[in-house]
């Protein structure tokens, strides 16, 4: 049941890190939110049962830090799963996640937040977002930056429209994120796609994307907690991905027609490693450009299938 306490939000940012045995990395984060200029914010960690002292070491944060930190420990049940214990926790209005080994600018929070401002009260309630820019350890920009700044648009036009590539950074309206929780599928622990949130979001909501860098994205650390040993791992986030894309996003089509024919063959492969049939497969997708782009994909789709079957496979399955 949700917390009856989070009705009113304490905060205005809720950060949530979520964190596995990453206690080697995970001071750069607290390092750059002891250092941010706006300090009406909370940190939450999720601890997914770490093995390296990550509690003792947060423990002493919370000792010391001159914003609240929340420490939760949770057995290890994927990302997933952590996004709905952090949105259940959350005290912010507004919320964000950060990786445990990054880190944000000093003036993330202020800057995220003077650009929600900007956009006029009574235009407000129809955006849920604020995204900026994402560069390395050494300045090099994460991906492309957006056509114009700032951009009023989602991550599906963002995606088929502008072809706007890699890492962002920003908030979503906690309240929002609630209402459109990350699928959880008992069992499951592999990469659950965070694409299957924002094109749900976004098509109810709009985003204002600001060319700010914003987060210092770290290449000396892995990038999920699931960590998929075979290609199977995977299978079921990906399912759930292509399927919403080819059911849902279909009228973008004539804009990113390679794309789709991917997402077909990603439907059709990850189908049938979780035991889909094609007459399954079939039945599930609704509108007939969808289908006659997976009729064109099945066989290749099979073929990569049964290399994964043989040992010689994976490689769709990796993000």
């Amino acid at each position: 049941m949700p917390n009856a306490s989070r009705a009113v939000p304490e905060y205005t940012f809720t950060v949530f890190t979520p964190t596995r045995n990453r206690g080697h990395v995970l001071h750069r984060m607290y390092a750059s939110l002891a250092a941010q200029t706006f300090r009406d914010f909370e940190w939450l960690v999720i601890d997914n049962e770490s093995e390296d002292g990550t509690t003792d070491l947060v423990e002493g944060w919370q000792r010391e830090a001159s914003f609240p930190i929340r420490y939760v420990r949770q057995p290890n049940r994927g990302v997933q799963v952590s996004w709905r214990r952090a949105l259940d926790e959350a005290h912010g209005q507004l919320f964000l996640q950060t990786r445990a080994g990054d880190a944000i600018r000093p003036n993330a929070l202020e800057r995220l937040l003077a650009n929600w401002e900007s956009i006029p009260e009574l235009e407000r309630r129809r955006f849920s977002a604020v995204s900026g820019l994402a560069e390395d350890e050494h300045g090099n920009l994460i991906g492309t930056a957006f056509p114009r700044s700032p951009l009023d648009s989602d991550s599906i036009e963002l995606r088929y429209r502008y072809k706007v590539k890699g890492d962002k950074f920003g908030f979503q309206r906690t309240e929002v994120l609630r209402r459109h929780p990350v699928p959880i599928v008992e069992g499951y622990t592999g990469y659950m796609p965070d694409r299957i949130v924002w094109t749900a979001i976004a098509r109810e909501y709009r985003t204002r994307y600001v060319n700010e860098p914003l987060r210092i994205y770290y290449h000396d650390q892995p990038t999920s907690l699931s960590r998929p040993r075979r290609p199977s791992d995977n299978a079921v986030g990906a399912f759930l991905d292509a399927e919403a894309a080819l059911n849902l996003d279909i009228g973008w089509l004539r804009h990113a027609p390679l794309e789709f024919y991917r997402r077909a063959v990603k439907y059709a492969w990850s189908g049938f490693h979780t035991g889909r049939s094609a007459a399954e497969q079939w039945h599930r997708l609704r509108n007939a450009r969808a289908r006659l782009l997976w009729l064109s994909a099945l066989v290749p789709a099979y073929g990569m299938y049964a290399a994964d079957a043989a040992g010689v496979g994976g490689l769709l399955w990796r993000r």
